[in-house]
């Protein structure tokens, strides 16, 4: 799966110069990774989708490797989405892409599976043969430990942790090997398995800066770069650690990159670090998908409570709930607690563990409502949510997108209500607009 994928130039992104009162500013805008003058902003290229075929096929037709093809049948994989249908043949034959798929459309598969296939075709985990003993008193040869040949991007930990699950169940009559790297658990074991040189590194980008500080990352032998939701990883600040993690890396490589969502600064930024990437869209570009009903409740700012209460008191399946704040979330979610709704909240100042028994909790039936903030946005892939409710009108057309992604997904029917006060009318319009959606 090898391209010619050079790290073109560096980001056009920066900090505005503070001149005022139409004065130019003092000096050359610095470009905030090298220092130098920023280039000038050129106009975003369109991109235009390659036309390939998304009609699904079985998997045994894509002359996968028997063992993957194990893997796909216990997870209970016959034939493939349109997403990857599209993909695999394109990135088994070795090219750059950048694929636009609505959220819950397989889009983890669509690179995991040609990426096993490549490894297990190259000879992921080869072994060196063993080496004769030392003579009598030579000093004895340290074991050189195999380095990582794939790196995977994502914006959040449970993204990270659903992608690796996800590997290791497609994985799992292989020798392939792979290790999720992420904060808010300790490094010890996260350095031991990067210094043995697991074949696939999937991390989140500021911890693996901080194993990269700390020499316990080799990055020397990637040949296979994806980046997951790199939108999201935008909007989190993360691109500065993205970009300096990529120069690190060998210039002939492939590059993958995957989003529900392609606004002009992904476009942009991915153009720069990819080559001759071929464009594949499925589904409308920064859409939700269509299986979803979109409703909007007009509620007082004060009522809105009390209209989740009655709301959750009937039948019905798992619910999310989105909120703008962390403290939003937690407050909420005591307040549905108090009035008998087996709910719990999940958030980036909850401790790993808390996350993680939050969602264990919430997919086992433990809690029927999950109280989240946008970090349950991406990558929390769990089946058979019924309804997502937006608390507060979302910010944002994207974050509309993946937050109702969580629901409705492998074109299962979903449903997306917001809540909205009338001070948020004014936001609601924007947003419909946006999204192109009829949201009254």
């Amino acid at each position: 799966m090898n391209s010619n994928t050079t790290d073109r130039g560096r980001s056009n992104r920066g900090t505005r110069g503070r001149s005022g009162g139409g004065r130019p500013p003092r000096g050359p805008h610095r470009h905030p990774l090298t220092n130098g003058p920023r280039p000038k902003v050129s106009t975003v290229p369109a991109l235009e989708p390659f036309a390939c075929d998304t009609t699904p096929v079985p998997f045994t037709t894509l002359g996968l490797d028997k063992r993957l093809l194990e893997g796909i049948r216990d997870l209970g994989f016959k034939d493939t989405r349109p997403v990857q249908t599209a993909v695999i043949p394109l990135a088994l034959a070795g090219g750059d892409i950048i694929a636009c798929a609505e959220t819950g459309t397989g889009k983890t598969a669509a690179f995991v599976v040609p990426m096993l296939q490549w490894l297990l075709t190259t000879g992921a985990r080869t072994v060196p043969p063993p080496r004769p003993a030392p003579a009598a008193g030579a000093p004895e040869e340290l074991a050189v430990p195999l380095k990582s040949r794939v790196l995977v991007l994502a914006p959040t930990r449970e993204l990270a942790v659903q992608i690796e699950d996800e590997i290791h169940g497609l994985a799992y009559h292989t020798s392939v090997t792979s290790a999720a790297v992420y904060g808010g658990v300790e490094m010890g074991m996260q350095e031991r398995a990067l210094k043995a040189g697991v074949d696939i590194i999937v991390a989140t980008p500021g911890r693996l800066m901080d194993h990269m500080r700390q020499l316990n990352a080799d990055l020397s032998a990637i040949e296979l770069l994806i980046l997951d939701e790199a939108d999201r990883m935008m909007d989190m600040g993360f691109w500065p650690d993205v970009r300096r993690i990529i120069s690190t890396l060998p210039a002939v490589r492939q590059t993958l990159l995957f989003s529900a969502t392609i606004a002009n600064d992904v476009v942009r930024d991915a153009l720069e670090i990819t080559r001759d990437a071929k464009y594949v869209q499925v589904g409308q570009r920064s859409l939700p998908a269509k299986s979803i009903t979109h409703l909007v409740e007009h509620v007082g700012t004060n009522e809105k409570v009390n209209w989740l209460i009655d709301h959750l008191h009937k039948p019905a399946g798992p619910v999310l709930i989105f909120t703008r704040t962390k403290i939003g979330a937690d407050r909420l979610a005591r307040k549905l607690a108090a009035a008998g709704v087996k709910c719990t909240a999940l958030h980036a100042d909850r401790s790993q563990d808390q996350r993680r028994i939050a969602v264990e909790g919430f997919k086992g039936g433990k809690y029927k409502v999950l109280v989240a903030t946008d970090i349950a946005a991406r990558g929390l892939d769990i089946d058979a949510i019924h309804t997502v409710i937006n608390y507060e009108v979302p910010d944002s057309a994207d974050a509309y997108v993946h937050r109702v992604g969580r629901t409705g997904r492998a074109d299962a029917v979903g449903q997306a209500i917001t809540l909205v006060s009338p001070e948020e009318r004014r936001a609601l319009a924007f947003l419909a607009k946006a999204v192109g959606l009829q949201l009254e």
